[in-house]
């Protein structure tokens, strides 16, 4: 299997990347939640387009997943959703997931551009495993990741490629108001229930109280300051 390295979950790196696959940052970008109380979420320009977060591999979560509500093929026809095939590759899963179901005045990319040509290559109808096979045979997306976590601003070394990486991202986010858990390793999105546009944030951080009792990170696709 190939493997890329780990990305960071660091706003300031995660938006230059975004920048450079296509995104416009000057409307909307990544930014810290510090915690899911309702001071953090206070802080949060809105309305909040994705939630990202990393969080610690454990068994009890990567073993854990008979309670998983796994969209109706029905909702999956409108949920934009691949499976993860590389390895470490999760960060960059992570952001697709967040941008490609992000309400659609955002998803218009620049012309041109790794992210527009994606999305037209690989529309919701196509397969998941079809998607992560175009993702995976497509140079110049291995080349930004590795780009991005080789960067000067990250906070850590990227270490080797080859280390286990107890760590992963997932993206929630709001689709025809309904709360979506997207994670490459997982079956489809995960249905977590009815949401808007509107509190997509504080629903998000329920379902991560729900699941995580160990420490995290997460950051916000929100309107940029």
């Amino acid at each position: 299997m190939k493997r890329w390295f780990p990305l960071e979950s660091n706003p300031a790196l995660i938006n230059s990347y975004i920048q450079k696959l296509g995104f416009d940052t000057s409307i909307y970008e990544f930014v810290d939640v510090f915690s899911t109380e309702d001071w953090a979420l206070e802080m949060i320009p809105q309305p909040v387009a994705a939630v990202l977060m990393l969080y610690p591999l454990t068994e009890k979560q990567t073993s854990n997943t008979q309670d998983d509500i796994v969209a109706t093929s029905e909702m999956e026809d409108t949920v934009w959703f691949t499976k993860q095939r590389i390895g470490n590759a999760c960060g960059t899963i992570g952001l697709l997931h967040s941008l490609l179901n992000a309400p659609e005045p955002l998803r218009v990319f620049k012309k041109d551009s790794w992210l527009e040509n994606y999305a037209n290559d690989c529309p919701i109808p196509l397969s998941p495993a079809a998607k992560a096979e175009r993702l995976e045979q497509d140079p110049n997306i291995e080349k930004m990741h590795d780009e991005a976590t080789s960067s000067e601003a990250n906070a850590t070394d990227r270490g080797s490629s080859e280390e286990e990486v107890l760590t992963h991202f997932i993206a929630l986010v709001c689709v025809d108001n309904r709360l979506y858990e997207l994670d490459g390793r997982k079956a489809g999105p995960i249905d977590h229930g009815p949401t808007t546009q509107a509190t997509l944030l504080k629903d998000a951080c329920n379902v991560v109280k729900k699941f995580m009792a160990k420490r995290f990170t997460m950051t916000a696709l929100a309107p940029s300051s």
